[in-house]
């Protein structure tokens, strides 16, 4: 491929043309792939990087589907975020031992990626590094990095002096000397079908098993005292969830399927089978999140609050009844619910956020209380008349 496609800079390789394809060869005289310089060359097939680059720049390869391998010269320091984020035909790359940091989701979304070698040189890498990586069988930590380690042969990355671990794979072997599980470290890992979380884990970062779809059970143990926002979100295939009777923070009561906060009454995270015990007064943040599985659910009149997102992209719900007890539903609670038909918002409502139905593309039937009509434009994000006539909904204000 001729340079012409190429546009340099003082030395910085600045931008390609997103026709460009075939093999391409970056002149010696690029010392700095900027960012987003080849951002969606999708003919693009195979590239030259010569050993005078030292950085490779934010998303710098994003979206290259047509990429297949690459070699990262050992003059290169710095892999910059979603650097190579939807190369989804990159089934192998090596990170050479010049580099020292390796930006946030650089190798997102990267489906063909089976293996990765972190070698002794990194000191910084980001715990979403290898989402929705779903072909990952194999995370290995040069044994002479300080930083980090795959201790017991675990394929994962661990953060040696935390003890946290801040990326898995499909293969991963949380080893009973990990304390933490990181913000992302499963996310979109979908090959998983199990794990075993140890009694010495005493936190689950926010949305550390999100996407996991073939995740079919969890247990969470007697040590846990922390479980961050949307952990379990869009688990669609979990069907079992319980918490050792001896978790002092979090249970399981009554085998609901779900993990509640005790304190606090709190449910945070369901699944299909999941059944709400009457003892539950909040339904938490992206509790059912993207639950695909979920036909239908029943609120106990102990619940007050509907939280955000709380049942968000619940693809399959076709009815829900939201008792009188319930006094606020969040925002986004039954976006994207596509099936759902019809709802009624009963009078005890008295604050209700943005976006509630959006997405609801069946829903036809609405039953709104007198005391919320003037929030109709925040509860349906346009005005009650219009939604009638565009939607050919019928809405009932009582």
């Amino acid at each position: 491929m001729e340079e012409t496609c190429l546009s340099i800079s003082d030395g910085v390789l600045m931008d390609c043309s997103t026709e460009a394809e075939g093999k391409i060869e970056i002149p010696c005289s690029v010392t700095e792939i900027s960012d987003s310089a080849f951002s969606n060359c999708k003919g693009m097939t195979d590239i030259v990087i010569p050993d005078s680059v030292t950085e490779i720049g934010d998303c710098a390869f994003w979206h290259c589907i047509g990429l297949t391998s690459i070699v990262i010269p050992d003059s290169v320091t710095k892999i910059g975020e979603c650097a190579f984020c939807g190369c989804i035909g990159l089934t192998s790359i090596e990170i050479p031992d010049s580099v020292t940091e390796i930006g946030s989701s650089a190798f997102e979304n990267c489906t063909s990626l089976t293996n990765i070698v972190i070698p002794a040189s990194v000191t910084k890498i980001s715990n979403d590094v290898f989402n929705f990586c779903s072909e990952l069988t194999s995370i290995k930590v040069d044994k002479n990095n300080k930083v980090y380690d795959s201790r017991n042969d675990c394929n994962a990355i661990i953060e040696t002096m935390s003890n946290t671990l801040i990326a898995g794979c499909k293969n991963t072997v949380i080893p009973d000397s990990v304390t933490k599980i990181g913000n992302c470290a499963f996310w979109g890992c979908e090959g998983l079908t199990s794990i075993k979380i140890h009694n010495s884990v005493t936190k689950i970062g926010g949305s550390a098993f999100s996407s996991c779809k073939g995740l079919t059970s969890i247990v969470i143990p007697a040590s846990v005292k922390e479980i961050g926002g949307g952990a379990f979100n869009a688990c669609s295939g979990l069907t079992s969830i319980s918490v050792d009777k001896d978790n002092a923070f979090y249970d399981s009561r009554n085998d609901c399927n779900a993990i509640i906060q005790t304190k606090f009454n709190r449910l945070i995270s369901g699944c299909r089978n999941t059944v709400i015990p009457d003892t539950v007064t909040a339904i938490g943040h992206s509790a059912f999140n993207r639950c695909t599985g979920l036909t239908g659910i029943v609120i106990p009149d102990s619940v007050w609050k509907i939280g955000n997102n709380a049942f968000a992209f619940c693809t399959r719900l076709t009815s829900i009844d939201i008792p009188k007890s319930v006094t606020k539903i969040g925002d986004s609670a039954f976006y994207g619910c596509k099936e759902l038909t019809s709802i009624v918002i009963p009078k005890s409502v008295t604050e209700i956020g943005n976006w509630v139905i959006d997405g609801c593309e069946k829903l036809k039937n609405i039953k709104i209380p007198q005391s919320l009509k003037k929030q109709y434009g925040i509860f349906f994000n346009v005005h009650l008349q219009d939604l009638a006539k565009d939607f050919g909904m019928s809405i009932d204000i009582y």
